[in-house]
């Protein structure tokens, strides 16, 4: 069995959605399947159905209707008729370098006196630098045009215009409670904002300004405008599908001699150029160059005729590109070894930190441990000054922005929102960090809402999986943010090839076949999964998209593989060292292994729970009903128990909790030194009250507290001391004795293995082993 790492959830399971969909498929010559998917994203009329299908046909929305949009047209008319420098003012990622390009190359067509600044992410940060603009009103600057940026420049700009300088605000992203006095500001959501339509990315704002100074749509400009629009993430629905769909033409035959040269670079297909490509080709490539360096060569990249130039411009992006992939594959490596030492597997969140990490890269870093570990991640790299910078990224069911917000004082720089942060901090503020992570996942109770979801659109069948489905399905590009691409779920009858492919056996490369169709799959760092498939390729599920390959002249279809499970019966990997009463609302069997612990969470079990002891002779394992989902709660000392419970249970679905408060495995086994220490001081210490004094005891001889409890049982087992009514002494000449031969010794070594194999093993590991040993019911 091998669980999938997402819960999956189908948008519609309703029986009318199927009749509804056959209609709308009549009225419009549509596969059913492509109507049904239309209906599951909210159209559902032949009129909603034809704008969408055809967002190319569909007019774009008036830009005058857009907050301050005639003020900022006529307050830039009036400098370029003054003959005043305007400066457009930029950003260094690829929304803010196209929105730049737009802006640059509008106002240069008509005639303004114009120049750009792109700010240096690790010198000026993000947005208005009151150094930048300085430095740009000493060498002339009359007026500036933010672009991709402004709204929250509060301070700066309004230290500008009180110099008399104005500076027109252009930008896309959430607006503060208290917005900058700036001359204009144009925001397809400003407040009480009569605009249609409030998704626009900054170039999309940008090409709006340039259409209501050329009063015309500037077709030339759309390609810029499609790229900025798939790079930030915005809605692909409404006016930025139809920006998309014809900017994508565009791009297909570009004039521009930079964006060919960086297509060519990439190795794209000129021809067939679509979201995907911008998405994981374009704007990667020009993301990178704010990342490692000054992005102020992104605009000339973008706006030269230089066809030389344009390709030694390209060659450079496409350099840097691949030194970024370089850092964050060698950064990534060396945070995941931490991610997964003893220490952090037992946290429920991650706070990595390193030395020389470039921090440019480390939000990436830390978005692939998120997907890696599933757990909220901070990656931090550490100055010589002892200064930590760096970046964090979260799942869903945890607000990585409000568990952090408690401590920003302790910090020197703090900012985000729910999903990722920006930080830096001193090293001695780095425990504060940690902690207020943890109590936060347990306040939060991440531990029950852990596992993120992936929604799914459909059944495919392998037979279903072809060419012609992907061309009908193509009709609902270009896919993204609230239009994704669609997910399927596939059930193949067999497996008849897996094998573990890359460098390091990172990825996955499947065949499917339904027993008269074949299908390729890839799965891209599930590696790991090729034993789990390979034991049971008849229970195998997969869930993926449709898409294609093409190799030697020859394309098939394939599938991008999402997530995976093996059916049958089901092992949840749900280990925390956190338990809630959320955990066991659940209703199902509650296995303990340690009485105390049970009688101590009876209370917070829902009445639908039943606690039963693993250890009790009346306790019946066999008699639990397979319908009945099981739980084990609490670590068991020795994998003999385990094993004596798995073999024992008919089993269907078993959560494992495995909840150890004091582990065992992360203090270790003492060493002989240690040992002698604590003899010499039971034979020069007499009268011990070991139940009072333990802790001054410990402190003395520099032990863990448990270990030392550990450490006088053995010696009280094999004779070393003697204890009477709390007060311990040490025995002078004891009986020669092995101190592995105690009891407690012994137990302590089955409780160390029994830790490292359920507690500290990866996931999927201890999935196959806990399989191995049960007696699964398939």
């Amino acid at each position: 069995m091998l669980a999938a790492k997402k819960k999956w959830l189908y948008r519609s399971t309703t029986d009318t959605l199927t009749t509804d969909a056959e209609a709308l498929a009549t009225e419009l010559s549509l596969p059913v399947l492509v109507a049904k998917l239309l209906i599951e994203r909210g159209i559902t009329t032949t009129a909603q159905a034809t704008a969408f299908l055809h967002a190319d046909q569909q007019p774009l929305n008036d830009p005058m209707q857009m907050h301050d949009m005639a003020k900022a047209v006529e307050r830039i008319q009036a400098a370029i008729m003054a003959g005043d420098q305007i400066t457009v003012y930029g950003d260094y990622d690829a929304d803010g370098l196209t929105s730049t390009s737009i802006m640059f190359e509008t106002l240069s067509q008509i005639g303004a006196q114009v120049n750009y600044y792109i700010p240096d992410r690790f010198k000026d940060g993000y947005g208005p630098n009151q150094a930048a603009f300085d430095r740009l009103i000493a060498a002339g600057t009359k007026l500036f045009v933010t672009v991709d940026n402004g709204v929250a420049g509060n301070a700066v700009i309004d230290a500008v215009q009180a110099q008399g300088i104005d500076v027109v605000v252009t930008d896309h992203h959430e607006m503060p409670a208290v917005l900058p006095k700036a001359y204009a500001i144009v925001h397809p959501r400003y407040p009480d904002s009569q605009y249609p339509f409030g998704d626009l990315s900054g170039a999309g704002v940008a090409f709006k300004v340039a259409t209501a100074l050329l009063e015309e749509v500037p077709e030339e400009l759309l390609d810029l405008a499609a790229i900025g629009t798939v790079a930030d993430l915005v809605s692909l629905t409404g006016e930025n599908r139809t920006i998309v769909t014809l900017g994508l033409t565009i791009l297909r035959q570009t004039a521009r001699p930079g964006l060919a040269a960086l297509i060519k670079a990439a190795g794209l297909d000129a021809d067939n150029l679509d979201e995907t490509s911008i998405g994981f080709g374009i704007a990667p490539r020009l993301n990178a160059l704010g990342r490692l360096q000054s992005a102020q060569s992104g605009v000339e990249l973008l706006t030269t005729f230089d066809d030389d130039r344009a390709t030694e411009l390209a060659t450079q992006v496409n350099q840097l590109n691949e030194k970024r992939q370089g850092l964050v594959r060698e950064i990534a490596a060396s945070a995941l070894a931490q991610a997964e030492s003893p220490e952090n597997q037992a946290r429920q969140t991650l706070v990595i930190t390193g030395h020389d990490w470039h921090e440019g890269v480390l939000g990436i870093v830390a978005s692939r441990l998120v997907e890696q570990t599933g757990k909220p991640t901070i990656v931090m790299n550490e100055s010589t000054d002892g200064r930590l910078k760096g970046s964090g990224r979260s799942v869903e069911a945890y607000n990585l922005f409000a568990a952090i917000d408690p401590v920003r004082d302790d910090l020197v720089a703090f900012g985000g929102h729910h999903m990722a942060v920006g930080l830096t901090l001193m090293t001695t503020a780095l425990p504060t960090l940690r902690s207020a992570l943890e109590t936060a996942a347990v306040s939060q109770d991440l531990a029950s809402h852990a596992q993120p979801t992936l929604t799914l659109d459909s059944k495919l069948a392998i037979k279903d999986a072809n060419l012609e489905t992907l061309a009908a399905l193509r009709q609902l590009a270009p896919f993204g943010n609230a239009n994704p691409a669609p997910l399927f779920e596939l059930k193949p009858t067999d497996v008849p090839q897996v094998r573990a492919i890359g460098s390091d056996q990172q990825h996955l490369k499947l065949q499917l076949s339904d027993g008269n169709n074949k299908l390729d799959a890839i799965a891209f760092s599930m590696g790991s999964a090729a034993a789990a498939i390979q034991a049971s390729p008849t229970e195998l599920s997969v869930v993926g998209e449709l898409s294609s390959n093409t190799w030697q002249g020859n394309t098939t279809p394939q599938i991008m593989v999402k997530d995976l499970a093996i059916t049958g019966a089901q092992i949840i990997d749900a280990r925390t060292q956190h338990l809630t009463a959320q955990q066991f609302k659940t209703a199902g069997i509650y296995l303990f292994f340690h009485q105390k612990l049970m009688k101590r969470l009876t209370d917070f079990m829902g009445s639908q729970a039943q606690p039963l002891l693993v250890t009790d002779a009346a306790t019946d394992l066999s008699a639990i009903s397979t319908e009945q989902p099981v739980f084990i709660v609490d670590c068991p000392d020795t994998l003999a128990d385990f094993t004596q419970v798995l073999t024992a249970l008919p089993l269907n679905q078993l959560t494992l909790y495995l909840y150890q408060r004091e582990s065992v495995y992360l203090t270790g086994m003492p060493s002989r030194a240690q040992f002698a220490k604590l003899y010499k001081f039971t034979l020069s210490q007499h009268d011990v009250d070991i139940h009072h004094q333990l802790a001054l005891v410990a402190g003395h001889l520099h032990l863990d507290r448990n270990l030392l409890i550990f450490m006088i049982q053995v010696f009280f087992e094999v004779g070393f001391v003697k204890i009477n009514d709390g007060v311990m002494n040490g025995v002078s000449n004891p009986p020669k004795a092995d101190l592995h031969h105690a009891p407690s010794y012994q137990l302590r070594e089955q409780q160390l293995i029994a830790e490292e194999t359920l507690l500290y093993s990866k996931s999927a590991a201890l999935q196959i082993w806990v399989k191995d040993q049960a007696a699964v019911k398939n």
